[in-house]
């Protein structure tokens, strides 16, 4: 009888149900046959116990050093256990006890979810040098620990920082209920932001977008720390009641998202984003989210934004600094209705035609394949095993 290749998913940093790490790559791989544990964090309220992924819940931790060690090796023990043909982890964390994890028997993957270096070099409440520092030591660390590892890379352009990976793109799964959905002109005068709520994700801009247009009022689903809400209801002034924070200090499941894309007629889904060195080269996931939804976007201008705009006929790129071009791209979605259902069935067929997790669960389980014979392979050279 054929027993699965069992896999491990291993995350101290992600929620437990995380959009990419358990909805796509762990109930994939489920799907293809793999027997596959998931070691993360316990979820908020520990009450999913109908997920279908087996969970080993790790401590939580307020401070970031002891969820760096006392977590992270936490992680290895549970992992070491499961003595897993592929071990597959998503935080830089976990380099160390990955690199411990590894052995001639199993593969292990590190899945990159972010250029780090540029993130480091973007902590604004460190000064330059030490950023400098920081960003180095991670070079060296990941350079050392990475070696016998295989890389997974989210995002296109991460292929140009390491060329040895594997891109397996963030793309959204087709949610049956948006394609069924049929988008009503004119829209509400409501726009909407998805995912986690923070001041490189443009909190401060959209906060604001109550003040640049009094009819509107901006959602907000998705993670929010208090005191980052209490700074955008002050950004909104008097107008503050016009925004609409869900997710204030609580994770909000990928379920919960998808249900609010279909409760209200959205005008736009909006990614007002300041500039920095990461946002400005990628394509981000919340873009495939909101065209999966048929919502036209509202996003800055960044060059790789707004070709991609231009590419799927999809939104507005505008400047995030301008409030009149703000307003101006809000107007043109109220004032033309028609266009802005053609926008977001653009976007729709778009997602339903090629930008979608299907193509990508494809290369994940071909390649889990692949890198599984290698291993067979190399280890019958050395005697190993059969």
């Amino acid at each position: 009888m054929h027993t699965p290749k069992r896999v491990v998913q291993l995350t101290t940093v992600h929620h437990p149900y995380d959009p990419r790490i358990y909805h796509k790559e762990c109930k994939s791989l489920q799907k293809a046959g793999f027997d596959v544990t998931l070691i993360a964090q316990s979820g908020d309220q520990d009450s999913n116990t109908d997920k279908p992924i087996k969970h080993i819940p790790l401590k939580k931790y307020k401070s970031r050093l002891k969820r760096m060690t006392v977590g992270a090796f936490a992680a290895y023990k549970e992992a070491k256990k499961l003595n897993a043909d592929v071990y597959h982890f998503h935080d830089p964390e976990l380099l160390p006890i990955a690199w411990l994890l590894k052995n001639k028997n199993n593969v292990v993957i590190y899945d990159i979810h972010e250029d780090y270096i540029t993130s480091i070099l973007q902590k604004d409440y460190m000064s330059m040098p030490i950023r400098k520092m920081f960003a180095t030591v991670y070079r060296l660390m990941e350079r050392f620990f990475a070696r016998n590892f295989e890389l997974c890379l989210a995002e296109k352009y991460y292929k140009d920082i390491y060329p040895t990976g594997t891109c397996v793109l963030n793309y959204p799964t087709v949610n049956a209920k948006f394609l069924n959905s049929k988008r009503e002109t004119p829209a509400e005068n409501k726009v909407l932001y998805t995912g986690n709520v923070s001041i490189v994700r443009g909190a401060m801009f959209h906060a604001r977008i109550p003040v640049i247009d009094e009819e509107i009022e901006m959602h907000f689903v998705g993670k929010c720390p208090s005191d980052l809400a209490e700074k955008m209801y002050e950004a909104a002034g008097d107008k503050k009641a016009n925004l609409k924070i869900e997710g204030i200090d609580q994770f909000i499941e990928k379920e919960v998202i998808e249900d609010r894309y279909l409760q209200t007629n959205w005008l736009a889904g909006i990614a007002l984003f300041p500039p920095t060195e990461h946002y400005m080269k990628k394509e981000l996931t919340k873009f495939f989210e909101y065209m999966n939804a048929g919502l036209p976007i509202i996003c800055s201008n960044f060059p790789v934004w707004e070709k991609f705009m231009e590419t799927y006929q999809c939104g507005i790129a505008v400047d995030p600094y301008d409030d009149e071009a703000i307003k101006k791209a809000i107007s043109y979605l109220k004032n033309n209705p028609e266009e802005a259902k053609r926008m977001g069935e653009n976007g729709k067929r778009a997602v339903a035609e090629e930008l979608n997790w299907y193509t990508e669960e494809q290369k994940l389980i071909s390649w889990y394949h692949e890198l599984l014979d290698l291993e067979k392979k190399s280890m019958q050279e050395e005697g190993i095993g059969d």
